[in-house]
């Protein structure tokens, strides 16, 4: 798959990963009809503008203010903290779950299975060898396939940076290893190389990867003592370690300037958290964005889906 219709699937499945990164983060309290409406404002307008103010030659490229091409190869900024800020925003307009900061603690509400939390979390992890490796939108020549070996290497090696960052720093400061930590690590990982998996050596991969879970750490922490809810840790690893992945473009591509990253950044900061606060507003003058207390804590399966999700029995 080659060309306009690798493209095209590519750009569609980025638009998914950036409304998904959303509603993973406002899960547990929030009305369907919510997710429904953000989910179309994310994918039919969000996303596509500034999808396209980097990629197909937009004008982060072309712009006269800009000192060097802007460079976010798969969607560091693009995709990832493009879904991590409307997350953000999300997340503070809809308010925390119920009982999850009590008397100036943070209440654990821990996943109902860590095992399958840490499959899913492999099967990205796998996936996103396409995810990267895709981008390069061919393998047609010997020099495509070699650099999307290159990014395959690069963007596994990141990964591994971020979860044993993650598991020694949860380690000496929280006093255990926190397996949660370890997943959100890869994830962060994987996140900070998307923006260049070309480019970094093998050792700058796992360093890119290794300060994606390093801040991803310390940012969820920041998350806590803002009380703002972030169910599965969607704004660190995406949010975070996308804007840092972005920023680091320039330390192993000598073509990038730190000042187009920075502003190309920037732009897509603004743009994407001034939409999301509006959409937001209007959606809770309108529909509203929470469900009753009752029905959070009947579950959101049972109170708008009307399913049973863990039909669990003695």
């Amino acid at each position: 798959m080659q060309g306009e219709g690798a493209d095209l699937f590519f750009q569609t499945m980025f638009a998914a990963t950036a409304a998904t990164i959303v509603s993973g983060a406002i899960a547990g309290r929030t009305k369907y009809s919510t997710y429904a409406i953000f989910t179309l404002v994310m994918t039919a307008f969000i996303y596509p503008i500034a999808g396209g103010w980097e990629w197909n030659n937009g004008f982060l490229n072309t712009a006269s203010f800009m000192p060097a091409e802007f460079i976010d190869f798969a969607g560091s900024s693009i995709v990832h903290s493009v879904g991590g800020w409307a997350a953000l925003v999300g997340a503070y307009m809809v308010g925390p779950r119920i009982g999850k900061f009590v008397d100036g603690k943070v209440i654990p509400f821990p996943g109902h299975n860590q095992i399958l939390a840490t499959l899913g979390v492999f099967i990205l992890w796998l996936g996103w060898f396409g995810f990267n490796g895709g981008s390069q939108l061919a393998a047609g020549t010997l020099e495509d396939v070699s650099s999307v070996a290159t990014i395959y290497i690069n963007t596994n090696l990141a990964a591994g940076g971020g979860v044993i960052t993650a598991a020694i720093v949860s380690r000496v400061i929280g006093g255990k290893t926190d397996v949660v930590m370890m997943l959100n690590g890869a994830i962060a990982g994987l996140v900070a190389i998307t923006a260049e998996p070309l480019t970094p050596s093998p050792l700058a991969a796992i360093f890119i990867g290794a300060i994606g879970g390093l801040v991803m750490y310390f940012s969820t922490q920041l998350l806590f003592k803002m009380k703002i809810d972030d169910v599965v840790g969607a704004i660190p690893a995406h949010l975070v370690a996308g804007v840092w992945g972005t920023l680091a473009v320039p330390l192993t591509n000598g073509d990038v300037s730190f000042v187009s990253q920075f502003l190309g950044t920037i732009s897509v900061v603004v743009f994407v958290f001034v939409v999301s606060l509006i959409v937001f507003k209007i959606m809770k003058a309108t529909v509203g964005l929470r469900i009753s207390k009752e029905a959070e804590k009947l579950g959101t399966d049972k109170s708008e889906i009307g399913v049973i999700a863990y039909g669990i029995r003695d």
